[in-house]
């Protein structure tokens, strides 16, 4: 069988995250700006979460918030996640994780009539096992997250924590479909003009799978694709031709193509106990 492989093409931004509002407003800019500049002259899909960086986009550029709403009617730019930002996972109440999502849910639908039906937290920590009753009463089926990374590997029980898709089952006993994305560096994104070795280094890392998730993207705190990423892309997928089938895709097209058996209901995924359990070990490595 061929593997299929889903390019999703995003951008991580951290509006506020040791620099002032403002700056992650620019960034923001920026990044979008760059993307729809891309999409205008490329075949591929831009997928982007977060409220808060599309109303910075409303309030200081109206015509390119105006651009990507047709980008998202063409299915060229798909609105991913839907929360009003990545939170923390780690401490809040429930309360908090419906509020994210009911103001994304409202946010999206009545600016670009999205309502997505997987949930993504790249870059937080936590993931409580509260989650998936309040994704699957949300409306949400499917949830990916990278952290814990392979980085983290002082973390007791490291090693089980599940490989490729699993079926997450919460207290109540809903389940959702998840994901915990695994490479070494980059999770999420790439290195500027380096998509293509971080497509081959991240198929390496699922090749057991036949169905295999692939997130791209320059930009950690900023930054989109490049003309160079996406011409070593096309030259990528004629050299695989026989070998792979790679599509430009988005979260929910991946998760409605694999079908896990495997329900994990009894995992710790990243709680404060392995934070702390990690820091201790990592200042006895240091000292």
């Amino acid at each position: 069988m061929k593997k299929i492989l889903h390019l999703i093409c995003n951008s991580h931004i951290d509006p506020v995250w040791q620099w002032d509002w403002d700056e992650g407003a620019a960034a923001s800019l920026a990044t979008f700006y760059a993307a729809c500049n891309l999409l205008d002259k490329y075949d591929f899909v831009f997928c982007h979460n977060e409220v808060i960086v599309y109303e910075y986009i409303e309030k200081y550029d109206p015509a390119l918030f105006e651009r990507i709403k047709k980008l998202v009617e063409q299915g060229k730019w798909k609105i991913m996640g839907g929360w009003y930002c990545q939170p923390d996972c780690l401490v809040p109440s429930g309360e908090s994780y419906m509020r994210q999502i009911s103001l994304g849910r409202e946010y999206f639908q009545e600016k670009f009539n999205a309502r997505p039906t997987v949930a993504l937290n790249f870059d937080s920590f936590g993931h409580t096992k509260g989650l998936p009753q309040i994704l699957k009463k949300s409306g949400f089926d499917s949830y990916i997250f990278c952290r814990p990374m392979p980085s983290y590997v002082s973390i007791p029980n490291f090693k089980d924590y599940p490989h490729g898709p699993f079926l997450w089952e919460g207290y109540d006993g809903s389940r959702v479909k998840a994901l915990r994305y695994e490479d070494l560096y980059h999770n999420y994104t790439a290195p500027y003009g380096q998509a293509k070795q971080a497509i081959l280094r991240k198929f390496e890392q699922y090749k057991d799978l036949d169905i295999i998730p692939v997130l791209w993207g320059v930009g950690n705190h900023g930054g989109t694709s490049s003309e160079k990423d996406l011409e070593d892309i096309m030259m990528l997928q004629d050299e695989k031709k026989g070998e792979w089938t790679m599509i430009h895709s988005t979260l929910e097209d991946y998760f409605a193509q694999v079908e896990p058996n495997n329900v994990e209901k009894d995992i710790s995924l990243f709680s404060l106990k392995h934070i702390l359990q990690s820091m201790q070990l990592n200042l006895h490595t240091t000292n």
